[in-house]
């Protein structure tokens, strides 16, 4: 068992995909975890499932995680700091400056309480959802703020490094913005595409290949949930999507007449804007890198896409990313896979070889 920085015992208020989740980890490294929720269904799972124990009288936690809808995050963490006076609080919202107000509005001893969130989750949610490594190579933001110590702050470092996360600081004001942009935005943008498909005929449908699934995953989320999220973050979702909004407008305008004289230069230059955008994202181990993709065959039969995977080991190819597609009406998968540029031909070569069969 690998040595934990925290000592214990961890309280987790919320049992949910994330609370469960946070459990998991930490009895993976041999942390006692007490844990609470308001539903006996919800508790009882997560026990079972091997989370944690039941909170008993006389419980003194080291640290407490609490992983609640963000409308009653800031009550709960009030509670918390009040029922246990020698403890560290943190909490998982997807939002941190409305709490961290909210808190000081209530006169809440916040010198024991700071705010964090990990990017990290499932569309699904729940107890039966968790996961002991869903944290693990992900992002924790913790949102300092002047109220609290270094040394106070410690505990949910800890927390976030035994988990497997890779911890980033950042100010309650920054995190709520840089969030609107990758995670709130997304949502919306996600949703509205999901709701022309309500609509759609069956044979639209039959076409879609992976690219709107990607852009639709994020529409089955919960969203009860997300009308909480939307509505604590709500300026500066709302100030992006108005830019979004005037960058949809010229397309607009440009594809109202794509004969006229430098509509497809307007054009031409948003999807360059777009690539542009793109090509900031982080990479594999955090590097702004590109990929090359391509595209193999395989049979919709047990053990073929782990023959495949062993094969571009044995070819010497390390495997940078990778997405599966199912043919409609064929029993055939699509294999996209990612490597460095550099071994493309080479990979594509030697798979040749071994029989199998290259689609792009």
């Amino acid at each position: 068992m690998v040595e934990s920085r925290l000592v214990g015992p961890v309280r987790i208020v919320g049992v949910g995909l994330l609370g469960t989740s946070v459990g998991l980890g930490l009895r993976n490294r041999g942390i006692e975890t007490i844990l609470a929720d308001a539903s006996p269904t919800n508790l009882s799972i997560a026990i079972d499932y091997g989370a944690g124990r039941a909170a008993r009288d006389g419980d003194q936690p080291q640290l407490i995680v609490v992983c609640v809808p963000p409308d009653v995050t800031a009550e709960i963490v009030a509670r918390e700091l009040d029922a246990y006076p020698n403890a560290i609080v943190t909490d998982v919202a997807s939002v941190k400056l409305a709490p961290l107000a909210e808190l000081r509005e209530r006169g809440a001893d916040v010198s024991r309480y700071i705010g964090s969130h990990p990017m990290a989750g499932r569309e699904r949610g729940g107890p039966l959802s968790g996961r002991a490594d869903l944290f693990i190579g992900r992002p924790w933001v913790v949102a300092a703020h002047g109220g609290i110590s270094y040394q106070q702050a410690n505990a949910i470092d800890d927390l976030i490094l035994d988990l497997g996360a890779v911890l980033i600081e950042m100010s309650p004001e920054d995190h709520d913005r840089g969030v609107a942009l990758v995670s709130h935005v997304p949502q919306v943008i996600s949703t509205i595409l999901g709701r022309q498909l309500a609509n759609a005929s069956n044979s639209a449908l039959n076409l879609a290949g992976q690219g709107v699934r990607d852009m639709t995953r994020l529409a089955a989320s919960d969203a009860d949930l997300w009308v909480q999220i939307l509505g604590a973050n709500a300026e500066p979702v709302r100030d992006i999507l108005i830019a979004y909004r005037d960058d949809l407008d010229r397309f607009i305008d440009a594809l109202a007449d794509p004969t006229a004289p430098g509509a497809r230069r307007k054009v031409a230059e948003e999807m360059i804007g777009g690539n542009a955008g793109v090509a900031r994202l982080p990479g594999k181990h955090g590097q702004d890198r590109q990929f090359s993709s391509m595209i193999v065959m395989i049979d919709d039969t047990p053990g073929q896409l782990a023959r495949l995977l062993h094969e571009i080991g044995e070819i010497g190819v390390n495997l940078e990313d990778l997405r599966l597609e199912h043919s409609p009406g064929a029993e055939i998968g699509l294999v996209e896979i990612s490597v460095l540029p550099e071994v493309v031909a080479r990979l594509t070569d030697e798979l040749a070889a071994r029989g199998w069969r290259i689609a792009g």
